[in-house]
C-alpha cells in the first residue's frame, strides 16, 4: 500500500510537472515593437540635430575665414554659437513650440566611442615625426610629469579645501579625478601664436607634442582615479594607495601605448607586403580598419584605448603611409582632417549648448578656487619643467615663451566630456562638476582664447617692424592653416636609390633617429621601382586630368581656353 501510494503521488507530481506551461521565450531583440521604433525616431533626430548643427557651424567658420577674421579662434566661435543656438532652443521649449530637451542631450559614450578617435588619431597621423622623436624626451616630460604635476595640485587643493570647510567637500579620489581631467590642454591658439611669431619649429613641436600626448594621459589618469573610486581601499595606507594608482597608470600607459604601436607596425608590413595600390578603395578601407582597430581592442582588455589610437596614427603615419599609392595618401589625410574637423566642431558646439540643457549645481566658492588653482597648476607644470630642460636643450625656452604656453593653455572638449562620463555619487556632486568644467573651460575660451591677440601685440610692442610682420601673419584659424595645402613629407617617394643616397647625405643622425632611418624604415616600408614611380604619376594624372576636363567643360560644352588664359 505504501508503495502503491507514493507511485500514485510520483504519477501526480510527474502530471502536474507535465501540465505546467513553459515559460513564454524573451524576444531575441530587448525593446521591441512600440518601444524600439521611439527610440529609434529620437536616434534619427539626434543624428539630425547634430548634423544640422555641425553645417550650421561649418557655414560659420566658412565666413570668418571669407571675410579674414583671424584673430578670432574657431572654438571662440563655435561655442559663442552654441551657447545662442541653446538659447534659442530654450525659449522655444519655453512656448511648447517644440520639445528638443533629448535631442540637444550630449551623450559621454557618444563622445568616447565616435567623436574622440577621429581626434586623437588625426592629431597623431599629422604630426610631422622629425622633430617629434628628435624632442621625444622633452616632450614626455611636459605630458607625463607636468599633467600629473597639474593633476595633483588642482586635486590636493580641492581635497584640503574641502576638509577646510572652504568648498564643497569631496574625497581624495573624486579630487583628483576632477584635478586629473581639468589638465588637459587644448594649445590651438598656442600653437597659432607660435606660427604667428615665427617661432623656433623645435619649440612650436615642443608645444604641440605635449599637447597631443597631454591629452592621452589626462584620461588615463582620470581613469585610473575612478578606477579606485570604485574599488573598496579603506583598508590600504595612502603610501600604498599611491603605489597601486602609479602601476595601474604605468600599465594603462605602457601597455596602451605598446599595443598601438604593434598595430601600426603590423599595418606598415601588411600593406607593403600585400600590393593594393592599384585598387585605392581597398586600400583606403583597410586603413580605415587598422585606424579604429587598437581602440577596440585595448578597451575590451581594460586598456586605454585613446592612448593606443594615439601611437598607432604616429607610427601609421611614420611608416604604413608611404606604402600607400599617392591616391590614398591625398585621401587619407583629407579625409581624417575632414572628420576631426566635424568632431571637433561637434563638441564645441555642444559645450555651448549644454548651458542650457543640463541640470546644474553652481557654487561660486568652488568655481573661484577652481580656476585659481588651474592656473597655479599650469604654471607650477610649465615654469619649473621648462627652466630644468633648459639645461639640457640647445634650443632655449625663453621667459616670454613660458609665459605664453602658460596664458594659452586653453580647456577644450575632453575636460567635457570626461566630466560627464564620471560616474560620482551622489548626483548634485556630479553636477557641480560638470556645471564648474562647463565654466572653466568657457572662462580660458572665450576670455584667455580671445585675449591672445591683444598679448601678441603686448609682448611684440618693443620692436614696431615684428609688429607689423606679425599683425599681418597672425590668423588663428585652424582649419584654414590645415586645409590650404597636402604634407609634403607625407607624399615623398624614394626609390633604393634615392632613400641610400639621402641616409648617406644625413650622417649626424643619432639615437633613434639614425636606428630608424638605418634599420626601420626600410624593413615597414616598401622602396620603390621606377615602375611604380610611373603608375604612380599616371594614376594621379588620370584622376586630375579626368576632374580638370569636367571643369573646363562650359554649359554649352566647350572649353572655356579664353577665361583660363585670363586666369593665368
Amino acid at each position: 500500500n505504501v508503495n502503491n501510494s507514493s507511485n500514485d503521488t510520483l504519477h501526480a507530481t510527474t502530471v502536474a510537472v507535465k501540465a505546467t506551461p513553459k515559460p513564454t521565450p524573451k524576444p531575441i531583440l530587448p525593446g521591441a515593437g512600440v518601444k524600439a521604433q521611439e527610440e529609434e525616431q529620437s536616434s534619427g533626430m539626434t543624428i539630425f540635430f547634430s548634423l544640422l548643427v555641425i553645417g550650421i557651424c561649418i557655414i560659420l567658420v566658412h565666413l570668418l575665414i571669407k571675410f579674414k577674421l583671424h584673430f578670432l579662434p574657431e572654438s571662440v566661435a563655435v561655442v559663442s554659437l552654441g551657447i545662442l543656438m541653446g538659447g534659442f532652443i530654450k525659449i522655444i521649449e519655453f512656448h511648447e513650440l517644440a520639445n528638443w530637451k533629448e535631442e540637444e542631450m550630449f551623450r559621454p559614450n557618444m563622445f568616447f566611442l565616435l567623436l574622440l578617435p577621429p581626434i586623437i588619431f588625426e592629431s597623431g597621423y599629422s604630426l610631422h615625426k622629425g622633430n617629434f622623436f628628435q624632442n621625444i624626451g622633452s616632450i614626455t616630460l611636459f605630458a607625463v610629469i607636468g599633467t600629473a604635476i597639474s593633476a595633483f595640485i588642482v586635486g590636493g587643493g580641492i581635497y584640503f579645501l574641502g576638509q577646510a570647510d572652504v568648498i564643497y567637500k569631496m574625497s581624495m579620489t573624486d579630487s583628483f579625478a576632477f584635478g586629473s581631467l581639468i589638465s588637459a590642454v587644448d594649445p590651438v591658439a598656442t600653437i597659432a601664436i607660435f606660427n604667428a611669431l615665427n617661432v623656433d619649429p623645435v619649440l612650436n613641436m615642443l608645444v604641440f607634442g605635449e599637447s597631443i600626448l597631454n591629452d592621452a594621459v589626462s584620461i588615463v589618469l582620470t581613469n585610473t582615479a575612478e578606477g579606485f573610486a570604485r574599488d573598496d581601499n579603506s583598508m590600504v595606507t595612502g603610501w600604498e594607495t599611491f603605489l597601486q594608482a602609479l602601476g595601474y597608470f604605468l600599465k594603462m600607459f605602457f601597455g596602451s601605448a605598446a599595443l598601438g604601436t604593434l598595430t601600426g607596425l603590423i599595418s606598415a608590413i601588411f600593406l607593403k607586403h600585400f600590393d593594393l595600390r592599384k585598387t585605392p578603395s581597398l586600400e583606403f578601407g583597410m586603413m580605415i580598419i587598422f585606424a579604429y582597430l587598437p581602440y577596440g581592442l585595448a578597451e575590451g582588455i581594460k586598456l586605454s584605448g585613446i592612448m593606443s589610437i594615439l601611437f598607432s596614427g604616429i607610427v601609421m603615419s611614420h611608416y604604413t603611409h608611404h606604402n600607400l599609392s599617392p591616391v590614398t595618401q591625398i585621401l587619407m589625410q583629407q579625409t581624417l582632417r575632414s572628420v576631426a574637423f566635424m568632431c571637433e566642431t561637434c563638441v564645441f558646439a555642444f559645450l555651448g549648448l549644454s548651458i542650457f540643457s543640463f541640470p546644474h549645481k553652481f557654487e561660486l566658492s568652488f568655481v573661484i578656487w577652481c580656476i585659481v588653482l588651474v592656473l597655479v597648476g599650469r604654471a607650477v607644470n610649465i615654469f619649473p619643467l621648462s627652466y630644468l630642460l633648459n639645461f639640457f636643450r640647445d634650443h632655449k625656452i625663453t621667459p616670454k615663451m613660458m609665459f605664453i604656453m602658460w596664458f594659452s593653455g586653453l580647456r577644450g572638449a575632453i575636460p567635457y566630456a570626461l566630466s560627464l562620463h564620471l560616474g560620482l555619487e551622489p548626483i548634485e556632486k556630479r553636477q557641480l562638476i560638470g556645471t564648474t568644467t562647463i565654466i572653466i573651460v568657457l572662462f580660458t575660451i572665450l576670455l584667455l582664447g580671445s585675449g591672445t591677440m591683444p598679448l601678441i601685440r603686448i609682448m611684440d610692442n618693443e620692436e614696431s617692424q615684428s609688429r607689423r610682420k606679425s599683425k599681418k601673419d597672425i590668423n588663428l584659424s585652424k582649419t584654414e592653416k590645415m586645409g590650404n595645402a597636402l604634407e609634403l613629407e607625407h607624399l615623398s617617394e624614394l626609390t633604393e636609390e634615392e632613400y641610400e643616397a639621402q641616409i648617406f647625405q644625413r650622417r649626424d643622425l643619432k639615437g633613434f633617429m639614425w636606428l630608424d632611418a638605418k634599420y626601420l624604415n626600410p624593413f615597414f616600408t616598401r622602396r620603390l621601382t621606377q615602375e611604380d614611380l610611373l603608375h604612380g604619376r599616371i594614376q594621379m594624372k588620370t584622376l586630375t586630368n579626368k576632374w580638370y576636363e569636367e571643369v573646363r567643360q562650359g554649359p554649352s560644352g566647350s572649353e572655356d581656353i579664353e577665361d583660363e588664359n585670363e586666369l593665368l
